[in-house]
This record gives structure tokens, sequence and C-alpha cells, in this order.
């Protein structure tokens, strides 16, 4: 096994981000910046469907945001600039970069989740939904495989850390053969993780391949897939954000939306009402593209920073024990799992949950203090990899505590 993974989480952003003055603009700068801060791993959606499980043309892919400004205020949804790049060449450019710095890559897939939202037309949408819900773990795994077998052609297999099908196989579009999300999902995508991972591991023995989930889900431990080479867990604890997302249905359209409170306590001045703020016509299909829910993308894109953080901060006392008591439950059972089993322990994502891009919560004094025990209890119980925060990225404003990030990864690697 090799040294520990410090991971910072890249995602779909190291391909949609690419225009003037964006933060993979440059790639090479962008593995500089994080190997000051510490980092060796990063982890990315590498489009394998799209490069490799379709016939759509990939020589000139246009990227680009939702919309007008429609989600320029969400995070990982900030997408300045349309631009246009050649899949596979920007995928061979990132591994290259990889090896010159001294990077591996954990490589997954976010297509049953939201990276199709980002193409200027809905052609990789149609393509990976077209797909029958029960063949998509084994589409996924030739995909992959064909991924590694262009990185082997390349000289570059080298850099690759393991496979993930895809990432949080219970939230997205891959449990649609279930009939079902989150936890009671977890039980029917089992057999077809497994054969997914066996279809991969056929063509490339000699590469980690796993699945990933959100949060550790206990109670349903039983139902991961008990061939995978690597536990990986994203243990987003929420507890007062929670609250957040409840209070405000924002994930809940059975109810109405609370739009005077929201006006009162979480948005800016002059935000429009809920139905009155969608992207331009010719682009809501994007909507049925991605998993984050037009209610919160609108509550993301208007409310004001300071009264959002204020909001979790006013009540962080009633949930702080809680989410503290739920993290090192996770850790543990997560590592107990992957003792188990004999496989090494991966957190891919984490620690509180999904904030608005301008909300500094998790960069703050209480979200600091939240990544540094995660970190240090990843180290604890053993964890081959972690990461400071899924935030602690170069398309984030939480990259810019470089001492944060240096002081928590250089504490993990000891």
């Amino acid at each position: 096994m090799s040294d520990r993974l410090t991971i910072t989480l890249w995602d779909f952003t190291w391909y949609t981000r690419t225009g003037p003055g964006e933060p993979f603009e440059d790639l090479d700068e962008a593995y500089r910046q994080a190997a000051e801060r510490g980092y060796n791993t990063i982890r990315i959606c590498a489009m394998p469907l799209l490069l490799f499980g379709t016939s759509l043309d990939t020589g000139a892919l246009r990227l680009s945001g939702l919309g007008g400004d429609y989600g320029q205020r969400t995070r990982w949804y900030d997408v300045r600039h349309t631009t246009t790049v050649d899949g596979r060449a920007q995928l061979l450019a990132l591994f290259r970069g990889a090896a010159r710095h001294g990077f591996t890559v954990i490589v997954s897939s976010w297509e049953y989740q939201q990276s199709p939202s980002f193409l200027a037309d809905d052609s990789w949408h149609r393509a990976v939904t077209a797909i029958p819900p029960a063949d998509r773990a084994n589409a996924l795994a030739d995909a992959l495989a064909s991924l590694v077998d262009l990185l082997k052609a390349e000289g570059l297999d080298d850099r690759v850390a393991f496979v993930e099908l895809h990432n949080e196989v219970q939230i997205g579009r891959l449990a649609d053969v279930t009939g079902t999300r989150g936890e009671a999902a977890i039980l029917g995508l089992q057999p077809y993780l497994e054969g997914g991972i066996d279809r991969f591991r056929a063509r490339h023995p000699q590469v980690p391949v796993t699945a990933n989930y959100a949060r550790v889900p206990v109670g349903y431990m039983r139902g991961l897939p008990r061939n995978a080479d690597v536990a990986v867990f994203h243990p987003y604890v929420y507890g007062v954000l929670d609250q957040l997302v409840d209070e405000f249905a924002l994930r809940d359209g059975t109810r109405p939306y609370p739009q005077e409170r929201a006006y009162a306590e979480l948005l800016r001045d002059g935000a429009p009402a809920l139905d009155d703020w969608q992207p331009p016509a010719a682009d809501r299909w994007r909507l049925d593209a991605t998993a984050v829910r037009h209610r919160e993308m609108y509550t993301h894109d208007w409310c004001d920073p300071v009264k959002w953080d204020r909001w979790l901060y006013d009540r962080y006392g009633e949930h702080r024990r809680a989410m503290r008591a739920t993290l090192d439950t996770w850790i543990d059972v997560a590592a107990d799992w992957a003792a188990e089993r004999s496989v090494p322990l991966v957190f891919g994502e984490g620690w509180v949950g999904y904030t608005p891009l301008y909300g500094t919560f998790e960069e703050g004094p209480v979200g600091a203090e939240i990544c540094a025990h995660a970190v240090a209890r990843s180290a604890e119980v053993g964890a081959w990899g972690t990461l400071v925060c899924s935030n602690a990225a170069p398309h984030h404003p939480m990259w810019n505590d470089v001492d944060l990030q240096r002081r928590l990864n250089e504490g993990f690697s000891k």
C-alpha cells in the first residue's frame, strides 16, 4: 500500500472551468497550488461514459453553466465561461500533469448525478439515461476499463490510485434500478455493483475498484459490495444544516416553500420569488440533469451569506454534540467494515454538507474545528486517504486558507 492519500476534490470542475481566469485554465498551476497545500491526490469525475461508453463526438465538447445567472452563486455550478474542450485530450493532460507533479488520481463518475448538465446540449444526458437501469453498472465498468486501457497505452496507468464505479451510488440515477433513492436503495444495488466490479476487474485485475456511498449507511452496511477493493464513504453529518434544509423545505417539493420566512431569514435584498428564478427556457432540461433541486439552487443563489451563516451559528449549539457523535460513529463503523474485509479505508468527501458558495460556516471557526477533528480521526483509525473537507479545492473560496489545509494534511500524513 502506498503512503496516505491527501485528497482534494476536483470533481467535474477540472473540465467545466478551464476558461480565462478560472481555476483549471492552467492545470500545472492547479497542481502546484495543491502540492503547496499538502495534497498528493485528486478525485475526479473522469466522464467515462461520455468518453468511452457513448457514440458522441467528444473532440469539441461545449461546456457552460446552467444558463444566464442561474447557479452562479451555487457551489460547483458557478461556471463563468462557455468553453470548448477535447474530452480525451483534457483527460490525458490531467494525467500527464499528475505524473509531472507526483499526484495520483481517484477515477470516478458523476454522470448519473450532474456532469451532463454542463454540456451545451442535452445529448450526454440523453445518452446516459437511455442505458437501461439494470445495465448501468456494467456500462460504467466497461467505460472505466476502456479509460484505463487508454492510460495504459500512454504509460499513465500508474497514476490511478483506484477506480470508483460511480459517485454516491445510492442517491443518483444509478439507483433507478431499485425504484428508490437513499439508504433504501443500497440492498437492491448490491448485485449490480458487485457485477460491475467483477466486470472491471476481469480486464484490469491490478487496478483497485470499488463504489462509494453518501454518508456512512449504518444499518445497511451488509448491502455494500462484498468484492470492493476499497471502502469509500462521504461522511456529511449535516446536523444543524439538516435543520435548515428541513425548515425551508429545500429538498421536499411536497411542502410549500416558506417564501416570506426565507426573505426575512436567508435571502438577500431584492431576491425574486422562487417561481420567478429559472434558467432560460432553452436550458431548463438541465434541471433534470442535476441532482440539486430548484429550491436549493434558488436559495443558494439568492442567500445573503451572512444571514445563512448566522442562522447556522445561532442553532449550532443544539446540534454540536450530536454532530460530533455522529461523525465519530460513522468513522468507527466505516473503519470496522474496512477492517473486517481487510480493505483500505478512504473518506473521499465530507464533513458538514452542501452550503452556498459564499457561505463560510465550513471554513470558519466551527467548520475548521470539525475538519480538524475528522482528519485526526481519519488518521487514528488508519484510513488510507482523507480530505480537509469537500470545499478545500481550487474552485471554492476555502482554497485560500492555505495554512489550514497544509496543517491538516501534514498532520494526516505523519
